[in-house]
């Protein structure tokens, strides 16, 4: 491992950071372990390595992961002077470092968009129910990448809460284009179902586009005959000219490729899904 550190810390960037990538190679597709004691203890010790190796190690953090990394992971994600806490949540994320909770919410008001980023994505996948009031408001955010990351988010964290909150975005629409509100909802599946067929009835063509974008992604057979009478039937155009048969069209295509992709996976896939949504629905609030 001697050797492998030292690589870490000779030379010049370039060659460190060459060096960076084949530790990682080592670790990922042979499990080598000095490649991967090296790569711990550099996070370890990251105050003593250069800022452009801890980054391009953390967005493979997964390949080294370990219980042990959970306390310098905490400290570089206060570090404002080493200015990794983006990259920092990244490694909270992919080792399930559920102690950063607290501080992620903190980065949700940081000014560096990728920090912001990192900590809205490591919330969605740590998914404490708890931090739903923190990622709810970001759902009214000027910046769309902000208000898809938090839906992304909010669906994955799952439960009552979070359900609400994209659901009160669907029916309020305090912005036209709203996809990622959709996507998100149609992971409630199936609970979602009957909530989005009554929307498809509703005399606001906006609400009736969505509710079919959300059906199709769905990929439930359930949602096909709404579908199929929205495509038929349906005139209406959104504010910003969308129209809800289109809509449906496309999205009984999605819908189609999605149980396409389930049946090709196998028997199990579609029962081990609907428990993880199961799962998902039950979470306390």
């Amino acid at each position: 491992m001697n050797t492998d550190l030292a690589g870490l810390r000779k030379g010049d960037l370039d060659t460190r950071e060459e060096h960076l990538y084949r530790l990682l190679d080592r670790a990922r597709d042979h499990g080598d372990p000095s490649a991967i004691a090296a790569l711990r203890a550099m996070v370890r010790d990251y105050p003593d390595y250069h800022r452009s190796l801890y980054t391009r190690a953390m967005n493979q953090a997964a390949v080294f992961a370990d219980p042990g990394l959970h306390e310098p992971l905490l400290e570089a994600l206060a570090d404002t002077r080493y200015n990794c806490q983006a990259w920092a949540a990244m490694g909270c994320a992919a080792m399930d470092v559920r102690e950063s909770v607290p501080q992620l919410i903190e980065l949700l008001d940081h000014p560096q968009w990728i920090a912001v980023d990192e900590a809205i994505k490591a919330l969605g996948v740590l998914g404490d129910v708890s931090t739903v009031p923190a990622l709810r408001p970001l759902l009214g955010d000027g910046a769309e990448w902000v208000r898809q990351r938090a839906a992304d988010a909010l669906a994955k964290i799952g439960g009552a809460e979070a359900l609400e909150a994209l659901w009160d975005e669907f029916e309020h629409r305090r912005f036209a284009r709203i996809g990622y509100i959709a996507s998100g909802l149609a992971l409630f599946t199936p609970d979602i179902i009957p909530r989005l067929v009554e929307a498809a009835a509703d005399p606001d063509p906006n609400r009736r586009y969505w509710a079919a974008v959300a059906l199709g992604s769905t990929g439930d057979e359930r949602a096909v005959p709404t579908l199929e009478r929205l495509q038929a039937e349906d005139r209406g155009a959104t504010v910003f000219d969308g129209e809800v048969r289109v809509a449906a069209k496309k999205a009984l295509r999605t819908a189609r490729r999605i149980q396409a992709a389930i049946a090709a996976r196998g028997p199990g896939i579609e029962a081990a899904t609907a428990d993880r949504r199961a799962g998902r629905a039950s979470q306390p609030e």
